[in-house]
């Protein structure tokens, strides 16, 4: 169980959210912390690819190399 403490007006908008989706308010904080820690997943695998690309070249440099352009 986790309880946070929200303010009047955020409250009011969760609760209209989730009138429009015919859900609740707890399941609505349950998806956007989902998705926040998603996101953060992907940011993460993010950063890890582009240190691995650090050595990387121009497409018009590994073309050539690779005798794809005259």
């Amino acid at each position: 169980m986790f309880a946070i403490r929200l303010d009047k007006e955020i409250e009011q908008e969760l609760d209209l959210l989730a009138k429009k989706r015919g859900s609740n308010r707890s399941a609505l904080v349950r998806e956007a912390i989902m998705r926040y820690l998603e996101d953060n997943e992907d940011l993460e695998l993010a950063k890890q690819a582009k240190n691995q690309t650090l050595d990387s070249k121009p497409l018009a440099r590994l073309r050539k190399e690779l005798g794809l352009d005259s």
